[in-house]
């Protein structure tokens, strides 16, 4: 079936930009699925109150606590795969953790003198870290599942990441 020239010429137009409008519209749906800020997400769906609670031996007591306390929403589990999945030559974890990080901000809190201290956050994977400052410096990063309306997380010297002590 040939088709003079000029009828050709304009289905072939038309189809071009036919694709040319199909590919834009998908560019444009895909567009408004992005989040609308990286630095000031704010969720607005249900939230779990996390509450973190320092179980503590009675001998290594610290006298006025008042702890901080950073909450990253990143899934541990899955960075950790994907660190050891692919070589990394020069690149430690942490490192490799920090890049993965970048661009949400951490979710702050407080640990009381009682070491306890509540956050709402949205469900999802969540990184604990504490630092406990003392002659035995104790640290935890601990991956929470976040679900549920209430849920709760005791730091203990059995769970901490690193345990270090000052001379």
């Amino acid at each position: 079936m040939n088709l003079p020239f000029t009828a050709r010429g304009a289905v072939v137009v038309a189809l071009q930009a036919a694709l040319i409008i199909a590919l834009a519209g998908a560019g444009w749906i895909i567009y408004r699925q992005f989040p609308t800020s990286v630095a000031g997400d704010r969720y607005d769906g249900p939230t779990t109150t996390l509450q973190i609670v320092l179980r503590q031996p009675p001998d290594s007591y610290v006298s006025g606590l008042d702890v901080p306390v950073s909450l990253y929403q990143v899934d541990i589990v899955a960075v950790r795969h994907e660190f050891f999945t692919e070589p990394r030559a020069g690149k430690r974890f942490d490192d490799f953790l920090k890049d993965r990080i970048k661009g949400r901000p951490p979710i702050s809190a407080r640990l009381d003198k009682q070491g306890q201290g509540t956050v709402a956050l949205a469900p999802g994977s969540w990184l604990l870290h504490v630092t406990l400052p003392g002659d035995e410096q104790l640290e935890w990063r601990l991956p929470v599942k976040v679900s549920g309306q209430k849920q709760i997380v005791e730091l203990t010297s059995q769970n901490a990441y690193t345990r270090s002590r000052s001379f």
